[in-house]
């Protein structure tokens, strides 16, 4: 693609998505995928604490997470998802700007914790962001990072990328961010699968963590950083 400004084909993209994304993604955080996020974040993370939700999106998990107590700002690269957030009347209490994943304008060490759900691979560099997470969070803070599972049709939108196509989707496995994060001061203290309804069937517990990550749908991880 010519004249490929990653910042503008990103936002572009996700302005065209926001109707589409905006009509299923309460049901993600509700009884999907996403259900069972907040509920892991609260294990970690005390209610009242500063969370920022980056790469919000239309601001549901948002809005899930000032229900549970905490402080909320939400951050995303597109204006259509934030206004979305915006006009979501139960978002109350969390505010929500744009920016850059990878260069959010925060203040250092900022949040107790950054919530980043399906968000990491979707920047030009998951390596900048994950630096970036680790910039706004104080130290001893929390990352919940969610990212797509190899079971996962979306991964379709970093298929391009093999004809040399510029694309605003970085695949990453899960566990090449779990090694990513560790060696770049992070402890992993809990992760969870989410799975299709066939690879839920399987004896998951008896299998090793890698050959869980490898079947599923969504991977989320919560690291905590070092002092």
């Amino acid at each position: 693609m010519d004249n490929f400004i990653w910042e503008d084909e990103a936002e572009k993209q996700w302005n065209e998505m926001a109707d589409s994304w905006n009509s299923r993604s309460r049901e993600m955080w509700e009884n999907g995928s996403r259900k069972g996020i907040v509920p892991f974040i609260n294990k970690f993370v005390i209610p009242g604490s500063s969370v920022c939700d980056l790469g919000c999106g239309d601001g549901v998990g948002s809005e899930r997470l000032a229900e549970t107590g905490y402080t909320v700002t939400g951050i995303d690269v597109s204006e259509e998802m934030l206004g979305k957030a915006s006009e979501n009347h139960r978002n109350k209490t969390a505010n929500f700007r744009k920016a850059n994943l990878a260069d959010c304008g925060c203040p250092d060490h900022a949040f107790d914790a950054v919530v980043a759900i399906n968000s990491l691979e979707w920047t030009r560099s998951p390596y900048d962001s994950l630096m970036e997470i680790g910039r706004i969070t104080r130290p001893g803070g929390y990352a919940c990072i969610g990212i797509l599972g190899p079971t996962a049709a979306p991964r379709i939108n970093s298929y391009r990328r093999l004809y040399g196509e510029e694309i605003i989707c970085n695949t990453i496995m899960p566990w090449e961010l779990e090694k990513l994060a560790i060696e770049n001061g992070w402890e992993k203290v809990g992760e969870y699968g989410v799975y299709k309804k066939a690879a839920a069937q399987l004896p998951l517990g008896s299998l090793p963590i890698e050959l869980q990550q490898s079947l599923s749908f969504l991977w989320v991880f919560m690291f905590k950083l070092g002092n």
